[in-house]
């Protein structure tokens, strides 16, 4: 694999882990309509930082492969949608349609964490997110998990042709 492609391997693969520690300390959480206003701000910020983190996937995948993303209004759901383009030769799709849904879902409730600070966080809103976060968990290892075994293939098909052999 080339070193760029490793490199990317790699940090995906470091970002997967603190994934799964966030999904983990999600786990145990229940809310309802009475759940207390500081156990909604625990349960929203690890909401947030699980979107943070698919995010930072996405931004190393866009770099490595796309060279621009201009961070100007609407760029973050730009950059979502982007991974659910196959755009071969040139990388395979990240994630699908439905993967697709969840995560919007996880990205605009991270713009309301970010942008309410004069309100109560609303227990019902932050329950739907947990639940696309829980349903993402099901679903996204294998679509990950797909993308890195085909950006290994890429790797080796070029490392193969830079050496003059036939991929």
């Amino acid at each position: 694999m080339n070193e760029k492609l490793l490199l990317l391997d790699r940090s995906i693969r470091q970002e997967l882990a603190t994934i799964d520690g966030i999904f983990a300390a999600l786990e145990p959480a229940v809310l309802d309509a009475t759940t207390p206003q500081n156990d909604c701000i625990v349960v929203g910020y690890r909401l947030h930082n699980l979107y943070n983190a698919f995010e930072s996937i996405f931004r190393q995948i866009a770099h490595a492969f796309e060279n621009t993303l201009e961070e100007r209004a609407g760029w973050h759901v730009e950059l979502l949608r982007r991974m659910q383009l196959d755009v071969q030769p040139i990388r395979p799709a990240v994630i699908d349609a439905e993967a697709f849904a969840k995560l919007d879902e996880l990205r605009r409730f991270r713009h309301l964490f970010r942008s309410l600070y004069t309100a109560d966080l609303d227990p019902v809103r932050i329950a739907v997110a947990l639940e696309k976060a829980r349903e993402l968990r099901a679903i996204w290892p294998v679509q990950i998990e797909r993308f890195l075994e085909s950006i290994a293939r890429l790797g080796a098909s070029t490392a193969r042709n830079r050496a003059g052999e036939p991929s």
